[in-house]
């Protein structure tokens, strides 16, 4: 009766085996629901309400509900369908197999995709040209960053390259912007090309407004570097029109307008821009002369040898460093209670690794050098130094293989070269030192005369050359000038050539003295090109005669790339400013207008006075060739009479008449076109110039057409 009376019902013992089962599904389930436990109650008395024999859950096996309440089929498998939970031994997503087990198969463990990044030619690129970049803005080297960017072999990048510098000098000091411009306009026309750079730039553009997130001013320097570009010839001037048609970007269009407006048409917007940023790539030599005298002067007051390494090292020329050690060895010299201070501080910044080993041992030499002269001021600062040096030596700071490579200790030097050649340097300096004080260039070529030592005219070269580096933008252009004048006077071209091809091979010492000596000897060469001294095949034999490999050889490089560029002529022509800042276009302005006051007004000694003003004599022959063509063009004579007073004062020498001169006959076709007769004044003009004597002999002037001479 009793078993009669719980039909339909659960007996305790198979409510205890459901429980159980309950449990173990819930214990393997990977949901925090188990699939059981959301069935209803009722269910399970349905599902039982028969016989026993079905009690065992098999209602639960073969009936399960999805979260949309439908009834779905379960697979045959038992791991269920869409809207099932699976199986019931399914564990969760990370179930681990264990491989100890027998029957462990490697197949059955989880594939893991993992994302490799696939690098591609570009992406090699961009990560070779960062160091470049940033080398080039620590070092300044021009020439070693060319190299490196020829050497990566990946020319159709190269607008990446573009985009880089600028925005990497972008967000640094007007020193790196500087310094950008100035690489742009070397690599130009060499190893990147116009397109590339406007490429570049145009990219640029379609970025600014990224890069105005971190800088603010990025409108204004971008437009800046726009207009720079223009400006050095490396971008047309079209440029700007194509960018402002495809410009889609607010902050582009405002890149372009202020380009236009605030810089490039401004007046004298050239010399503006240019010199914006300082115009100076790097430090000068003063400057860091005089911040280590500094330096110097307060560690000697307040003895922190932490404080002066930390000094050496900001100052950022670490090839530089030999001028510290030869400074603060000369004062110990002149100061004999600084000495423990000093080599304390050497020692120190020697075992710190601030001052190399190699740069040590220049200074000492450097100052072994200079013994001669420093003992005129401090008598005791030979023998000082010999008892110095083997004191340091047994310290081990200064290595003596390093110290006698560089120099003998002492300064007792055995260069092998005799008297005459030593007294010839010593009236050499003399000479070159005068002129760049006078400017008298007849003066120094009878100076050189009187020397009579036309075998050393490549010594001399050197001298003036290396002198005229280590002094300021106008005795550069002085010394240029005058190598034209020797050129035509007494220097054959062997001898200019065997004289830069000494400054070549001595390039890296000196560069120990003057920063930038690579470039501005660069510079010199290609100089030289333009004011036909050199030929561009001179430049080729000229660095067929310098090791592989060498430094001098790669600035014979750079030389011919700026010598080939595009409006090269007028670019070198003002490398150095023309020695006073001016604009060529304002000296000749008022070249103009003082030849127009005297031929209207006829004040000689007016006229002259004003030719001195200028305070540009190595530009007189612009002066000589307007007054030429005025006279044509105003058929009056009286302006000849000009060029003789200046000529007979030492005014303008014979050189730049000459000069004059030649640009007038290399003009002469197309004068002829307004002045019909100009050929014919020319001539007659020659003819005056050499009876007076202010004309070379040498000079050749146009051969008349034959038209000409049926006219005469």
């Amino acid at each position: 009766m009793a078993e009669n009376g719980n039909e339909g019902f659960l007996t305790e013992e198979q409510r205890e085996l459901l429980k159980i089962a309950v449990q173990n599904a819930e214990g393997l389930s990977s949901s925090p629901r188990s699939p059981s436990t959301m069935l209803p109650e009722h269910h399970f008395k349905e599902a039982t309400g028969g016989s026993k024999a079905n009690v065992k859950g098999a209602a639960v096996r073969h009936v399960r509900r999805s979260h949309s309440g439908k009834v779905v089929r379960v697979k045959k498998d038992g791991a269920g369908g869409k809207g099932t939970w699976g199986k019931l031994l399914d564990t969760d997503a990370d179930s681990h197999l264990d491989r100890n087990d027998p029957n462990y198969d490697s197949c059955e463990e989880p594939y893991e995709l993992v994302g490799a990044t696939v690098s591609t030619p570009l992406d090699e690129y961009k990560k070779a040209i960062v160091p470049i970049i940033e080398e080039y803005f620590s070092t300044g080297d021009v020439g070693l960053a060319a190299s490196d960017l020829r050497d990566l072999q990946s020319d159709e990048y190269h607008h990446y390259f573009v985009k880089r510098l600028v925005s990497t000098a972008m967000d640094r000091h007007d020193k790196e912007k500087e310094m950008a411009s100035v690489l742009l306009s070397s690599l130009y026309a060499d190893a990147i090309n116009s397109s590339q750079i406007s490429q570049g730039f145009t990219m640029l553009m379609e970025s600014v407004e990224d890069l105005a997130l971190d800088i603010v001013d990025a409108v204004d320097v971008l437009a800046l570097f726009i207009a720079r570009a223009i400006v050095d010839d490396i971008l047309p001037p079209a440029f700007l029109t194509n960018a402002r048609k495809v410009s889609e970007s607010p902050k582009g269009l405002q890149v372009i307008q202020t380009a236009e407006k605030s810089y490039l048409s401004a007046p004298h917007h050239a010399e503006l821009v240019e010199s914006r940023w300082g115009g100076s790539t790097h430090v000068t030599v003063e400057e860091v002369k005089r911040k280590i005298a500094d330096l110097l002067r307060e560690y000697l007051e307040n003895g922190d040898t932490v404080e002066a390494c930390r000094c050496i090292r900001e100052l950022g020329v670490p090839f530089f460093h030999h001028e510290v050690v030869k400074k603060a060895l000369i004062l110990a010299l002149e100061i004999p209670t600084s000495e423990p201070l000093i080599l304390k501080l050497l020692k120190e910044s020697g075992e710190e690794c601030v001052i190399s080993s190699s740069q040590m041992a220049k200074g000492f030499a450097r100052l072994a050098e200079s013994l001669d002269d420093l003992s005129l001021d401090v008598p005791s600062a030979k023998s000082t130094f010999e008892s110095l040096v083997p004191r340091v030596l047994s310290e081990g700071w200064l290595e003596p293989s390093l110290l006698k490579s560089s120099a003998p200790v002492g300064g007792e030097y055995t260069t092998g070269e005799d008297e005459k050649l030593m007294r010839y340097k010593e009236e050499a300096v003399v000479i070159i030192n005068e002129y760049f004080l006078s400017d008298d260039i007849p003066e120094l070529l009878r100076s050189l005369e009187d020397l009579a030592a036309p075998e050393y005219n490549p010594i001399f070269l050197k001298k003036l050359i290396t002198l005229a580096m280590d002094r300021k933008n106008r005795e550069r252009e002085m010394a240029s000038v005058l190598l034209s004048a020797l050129q035509e006077d007494t220097f054959s071209t062997e001898d200019i050539m065997n004289g830069f091809i000494m400054l070549l091979e001595s390039a890296e010492d000196t560069a120990l003295d003057i920063l930038d000596a690579s470039n501005e000897l660069a510079l010199f060469l290609a100089r030289a090109v333009i004011d036909d001294i050199l030929v561009p095949l001179n430049l080729e034999e000229i660095g067929s005669k310098l090791p592989p490999n060498c430094s001098g050889s790669e600035t014979v490089h750079v030389a011919r790339t700026l010598a080939s560029a595009s409006h090269a002529g007028e670019r070198l022509l003002r490398c150095w400013g023309g020695g006073t800042g001016w604009a060529v276009e304002d000296a000749k302005d008022k070249i103009t207008k003082l030849l127009e006051e005297y031929e209207s007004g006829g004040d000689v000694g007016e006229a002259c006075q004003c030719i001195r003003d200028l305070g540009m004599p190595f530009f007189n022959h612009e002066v000589v060739k307007k007054a030429l063509v005025m006279a044509m063009e105003k058929k009056n004579d009286r302006i000849l009479d000009l060029l003789q007073e200046c000529f007979g004062e030492g005014l303008i020498t014979i050189n730049q008449i000459t000069k004059g001169f030649s640009r007038v006959r290399d003009s002469l076709d197309d004068l002829a076109l307004d002045i019909p007769n100009a050929r014919v004044k020319f001539l007659s003009y020659v003819e005056r110039a050499k009876e007076n004597g202010w004309l070379l002999p040498s000079f050749l002037p146009a051969m008349p057409s034959s038209a000409t001479a049926a006219s005469t």
